[in-house]
């Protein structure tokens, strides 16, 4: 994909990526830090540590370029 305002891919990062995703050429960096991490419910694959912090390594649900409205969504 190429890179516009609702899809961004850092190649060049140190982190990249960060998750391990079969589709690189679809990972979208737009999302370095989940902006949905706050809430409860945000439609993503995460569990807890076993002190209680909410852990999303398994979560690849902001880096999928077609999860960009979805996020949105959640944020209004």
């Amino acid at each position: 994909m190429k890179n516009s305002s609702s899809f961004f891919r850092n190649c060049e990062c140190d982190k990249f990526p960060c998750h391990k995703m079969v589709d690189t050429d679809g990972f979208n960096c737009l999302f370095c830090y989940c902006p949905l991490y706050h809430l409860a419910d945000c439609g993503g694959n995460y569990g807890f540590t076993e002190k209680g912090v909410k852990d999303c390594s398994d979560c690849t649900l902001p880096h999928k370029a077609d999860n960009y409205d979805f996020i949105i969504t959640k944020l209004k």
